[in-house]
């Protein structure tokens, strides 16, 4: 991918670990500096480790920066039992890759439900997280937004070229990211899909992760235990991300967020629903905030 390379050279090294029901997992790991905890990008439902490629280019070298694509998704392992498409399992299979690589203490940045998984990773030992980044979800998600991803997810659908895929995404998602050009949503169809066997553009995860979430009605534990988890992160030092017109995380969610959390910065990043994708202007400037608290 040719965001991905500079100067001809790929900057991340393809890597995997193994997940406790055998499946083999891949993750980028982008090699920085040993004298700061890792950064740990957790992507959302149906994304993977390439949806941080621009964060990660951005941070390796002065941070090492671990993108994994978790079960079902990119180059992992698709699960053997779709019911393990859960946040229990994608958190117990991070715990492994975690306890593998020997990592004690950690950032995590975490879009959509990898900012769920990351308050729950938070609740088993609050004070490995050097700080983290919650990236447009909260402990309580607006079921506007739960639907139209129930929608969609699962759905399977494939394109003849990659401008017929990046004309798709603009369909069903121009009101997530109006401003955007054809090459944005270009680079977004790579991000998420890939070349298929037969040879037309398919997403990039295993349609069966859509049948434990169509079985609970949702991706998360319930929303008053999801607060009590996301009481132990709050304690961290914490930037929650919301795009302006998120279907996801509420205004009045985020700012309870904001204040139960006396360490937590909330940043709004104008222009963009569900999710920011943190190559924006005021997503960049935060981040680097946080990482200056948890470096």
């Amino acid at each position: 991918m040719a965001e991905a390379l500079k100067g001809g050279e790929k900057r991340w090294e393809d890597r995997s670990w193994t997940s406790g029901d055998g499946l083999k997992l891949h993750f980028r790991d982008y090699s920085g500096s040993a004298e700061r905890p890792p950064i740990l990008c957790l992507p959302g439902l149906t994304r993977n480790a390439r949806d941080f490629e621009a964060l990660a280019e951005r941070l390796a070298g002065h941070w090492r920066v671990i993108c994994p694509d978790m079960r079902g998704r990119g180059d992992s392992d698709y699960a053997r039992d779709p019911m393990t498409y859960t946040p229990a399992h994608y958190v117990a299979d991070v715990e492994l890759l975690l306890a593998a690589e020997g990592i004690e203490r950690f950032v995590s940045i975490g879009t959509s439900l990898g900012g769920l998984m990351t308050m729950m990773l938070a609740a088993v030992n609050p004070q490995r997280i050097a700080g983290a980044v919650i990236n447009d979800v909260g402990p309580e998600i607006d079921p506007v937004g739960l639907a139209r991803i129930r929608e969609h997810v699962g759905q399977g659908r494939s394109y003849e070229t990659w401008v017929h895929a990046a004309r798709a995404l603009q369909e069903t998602n121009r009101q997530i990211y109006p401003g955007w050009d054809l090459p944005a949503w270009l680079r977004m169809a790579k991000r998420c899909m890939v070349i298929g066997s037969g040879g037309r553009i398919t997403f990039d995860y295993d349609m069966n992760i859509a049948e434990p979430f169509e079985a609970e009605q949702g991706p998360a534990p319930a929303p008053e235990v999801m607060w009590g988890i996301y009481e132990s992160i709050a304690r961290r030092p914490l930037l929650v991300l919301r795009g302006a017109h998120s279907d996801i995380l509420s205004t009045e969610v985020a700012a309870r967020m904001k204040v139960r959390g006396a360490a937590t910065e909330l940043v709004t990043v104008p222009g963009v629903g569900h999710a920011p994708t943190l190559d924006e202007d005021e997503a960049i400037a935060a981040i680097d905030r946080l990482l200056a608290r948890a470096g």
